[in-house]
């Protein structure tokens, strides 16, 4: 849970990011732009809209986020819908704006970058559209790619309410963590208009399943596991009321097992949008056997060990050093030493106890 707690987007950052938000979105639309009065609606997918962002790859100080613009009107190639968002963002204030595959991703000087993503509506069902792909230099491979990340995430949201007590138990220390101290009080008492910014236990094992995937593949240039395949996973497996750990171990072992499947049958892992077949999420990873194996192998090790760790117990400097391994130095260190300070003012103030 302490770690968990320490990958989380800090309070001020999460207040930053909805301004952020907004500020796009507004300037795509503002008059003059090659985009004015062509968007439809701005939304967030992936990690912002179910409340999953943790900080990139293996940092601990920069944070990826997504939107979506939808664009009607036009009957633009893929490369052109890219090219119409990028004049639509260009000289916006930010520190660098790079163009990529999907995508235009800004860059902010705090280490915070969004990824806005344009996509045209395909039918009337709400949000189903396409989005362009179209990596430059190779015109061959442009097309558009099926998507409503809109719907699937409100079917995981959906799938992964708000659970009251473990919610303001861990958005308490969190924010204590950053200065916002509580009256010592009752965990129900803490103020409702306080952000939940930790909602629900399937979530955090969810951050927790990517922080080990980000350090995993810290010093790899390809790609890796995409947060959409953990995410959906994770909407599967949800189950309210159990531990934080043992969801941990559920959903390692719950993409393990489907990589495995896929593996006997002699095929990659194909995972689909629940609310929308038609998008594979899966559809630039994985792209070998080999892939797919090693990392079906590494959640194995991770699952095995917590729940070796819980059942046969483990030395404290050894399971510390586990737990660096799997989740990265500082985050661990951080947690490590929250932790015990925290022990040590229940100690101080008598409120301690024992278990086994």
């Amino acid at each position: 849970a302490e770690i968990a707690i320490n990958l989380q987007l800090p309070p001020g950052l999460h207040g930053s990011a909805t301004s952020r938000f907004l500020a796009v979105c507004r300037y795509i639309e503002r008059p003059g732009s090659p985009l004015e009065g062509r968007v439809a609606c701005f939304y967030p997918q992936g990690s912002m809209a179910i409340d999953a962002t943790i900080s990139t790859r293996g940092t601990d100080d920069e944070y990826d986020l997504d939107a979506v613009a939808e664009i009607i009107g036009g009957n633009e190639t893929p490369e052109q819908l890219l090219d119409l968002l990028e004049k639509a963002l260009r000289n916006y204030p930010v520190s660098r704006i790079e163009r990529k595959t999907r995508c235009i991703t800004l860059y902010y000087a705090d280490g915070m970058h969004i990824d806005v993503t344009p996509a045209r509506r395909l039918a009337p069902k709400e949000k189903e559209s396409e989005i362009p792909h179209a990596k430059q230099g190779r015109p061959a491979e442009h097309r558009y790619v099926p998507m409503n990340a809109f719907a699937f995430c409100r079917w995981y949201n959906e799938r992964t309410p708000v659970e009251d007590h473990f919610a303001k138990v861990l958005n308490k220390r969190l924010y204590e963590q950053h200065g916002v101290v509580f009256a010592e009080a009752d965990i129900e008492d803490v103020p409702d208009q306080t952000p939940l910014i930790i909602k629900s236990v399937t979530t955090v094992a969810l951050q927790l399943i990517k922080r080990h995937r980000n350090i995993l593949y810290i010093d790899e240039a390809g790609r890796m596991p995409p947060s959409v395949v953990l995410s959906c996973h994770a909407g599967h497996a949800a189950v309210r009321g159990i531990g934080l750990a043992d969801m941990v171990i559920r959903q390692a072992r719950w993409t393990e097992r489907a990589i495995k499947q896929a593996a006997a049958a002699r095929r990659l892992l194909d995972v689909r949008n629940p609310e929308y077949t038609d998008e594979r999420f899966t559809d630039r990873w994985p792209e070998t056997q080999e892939q797919q194996r090693v990392y079906a192998d590494e959640l194995g090790v991770l699952a095995n060990g917590l729940q070796a760790a819980r059942e046969k117990g483990a030395q404290l400097e050894d399971l510390q050093a586990w737990l660096r391994e799997k989740f990265g130095q500082r985050v661990v260190t951080r947690s490590v030493e929250s932790f015990n300070a925290w022990l040590g003012k229940q100690v101080q103030d008598r409120g301690h106890g024992y278990t086994r």
